[in-house]
This record gives structure tokens, sequence and C-alpha cells, in this order.
């Protein structure tokens, strides 16, 4: 089988949970440091499927590797093969289908929940999943392309999820592990502190209350919304 490919934008934003799965499912993958200034393929057909992470900047930024991020993304979605975009990551493949991404109301750090859409592709993704606590740090969020089917939402962010096809993004993260968390927490203290006023944002020590047992139903969610994305990875 072709490797997939997974983008990384921020050296703390790895695929966390996501690489555990793909391990334990022998999928071998690949990691791509664009926080590293590694190059970016020319062409995306060596893969089985494209994975986006997170990172801090905004896809609206004018950044040297945005633009060919964006064509590759596009290719990848005209040669039917499987993304699958966290935040940054599902803003990016919005933008790249044609949708915006804009400031959201408010920021949103910590853990809250969200719902999961009422439509058969929402619980074919999802499963019998009605809602769960997803982890959140952002402030934008994206518009949904056109085609893309609607599958979460939060009380502050109303379009936490979509599918395309093959294609998923979440605006949440499910791919958390507890030592991710606590680094996050740890990078973005001041973050947290100078978004504080926002009803969505959690301090740190709230944050970190109950951490096994939150990534601990975070990874059942992972599991199963990462295992029905593999069924249309490429061999």
């Amino acid at each position: 089988m072709k490797p997939v490919v997974i983008f990384r934008f921020a050296e703390a934003e790895g695929p966390g949970l996501l690489a555990t799965f793909l391990d334990q499912h022998h999928i071998p993958w690949c990691l791509i440091q664009v926080d590293s200034s590694d190059s970016l393929p020319v062409s995306i057909s060596a893969y089985s499927g494209v994975v986006l992470m997170g990172g801090p900047m905004s896809v609206n930024d004018d950044l040297p590797w945005m633009l060919p991020m964006l064509h590759l993304i596009q290719q990848a979605v005209g040669e039917d093969i499987p993304l699958l975009a966290h935040c940054l990551g599902a803003q990016l493949l919005s933008k790249a289908l044609g949708g915006v991404v804009i400031k959201n109301a408010v920021k949103e750090i910590g853990w809250s929940e969200v719902i999961v859409s009422n439509n058969d592709t929402a619980r074919l993704w999802f499963g019998d999943i009605g809602r769960f606590n997803g982890f959140h740090w952002h402030g934008e969020t994206f518009s949904l392309p056109a085609g893309a089917v609607h599958m979460l939402a939060s009380q502050y962010c109303e379009n936490q999820a979509y599918a395309l096809g093959k294609h998923l993004a979440l605006q949440c993260h499910i791919e958390m592990t507890a030592e991710m968390v606590r680094s996050w927490c740890d990078i973005g203290a001041d973050e947290i502190m100078s978004a504080s006023g926002s009803p969505a944002v959690q301090q740190s020590e709230v944050i970190r209350q109950t951490l096994p047992l939150h990534c601990f139903f975070l990874s059942k969610v992972a599991q199963q919304v990462y295992a029905q994305w593999i069924k249309g990875l490429r061999s």
C-alpha cells in the first residue's frame, strides 16, 4: 500500500492518536514537517491518503507554502485521494474547495461538547455516538464547501465538521493525547490568559482536570472516525 502522508504545520501539533491508529492497522505513513521547512511534494499521487494537522497560523496568511498546499489539496480531491483534516487542516480544505475562513464569534479553547448532526452521513462517520466532549483550540471558522454534509456543531461554533465523500474535515481535535494537551496548555498559556474573557475558553487547570478520562473517551471517537476514513484509502 502507498503510505498516508501527514502534513504538520506546528511542532506541537503532530498526529497524536492518528499515528497510533495507523500503526495498529499496519498502514504505512510519513510525516512532512512544514514547520521545519520540509519541501512539499510536487504531486500527491504517491500517497494513499492525505492528512492535514493543525497550526496557529491562518489560512488567510501570506505564507510561502500556502498556495502550493492548497493546490495539493485540490489535486487530492481531483484524484479521489481521501483527505483527513484537523482544525487548521479543515480550514485549508474548505478554502481549497471554494469556502471561506473567517474569525469565529469567540475563541474556543478547552473541552466542550459537540453534537453530531442528525443525518445518514454523520451516522456513517460517528456510528452510535450522538455527542462527545471534543478538544478545541481555534479562533476562526470555515464555511462548508459546495456538496459538503454538516456533521458536528458546538455551542459557540456551528461548523465543527463536514464530510465530502471520502474527505473529512474536523474543526475540533480528536487526535489529542494527554501529553499533547499538557504541552499545548504550557505553550499556549499566554493565549489562554489573553482570551480569558471568552465564554468558550477554559483555564489550564480546568483543561487538565480528569484529563485521562477525557482522553479515554475521545480516543473512542477517534477510533470510530479513523476506522471509517481508512476504508477510502487507495492501494
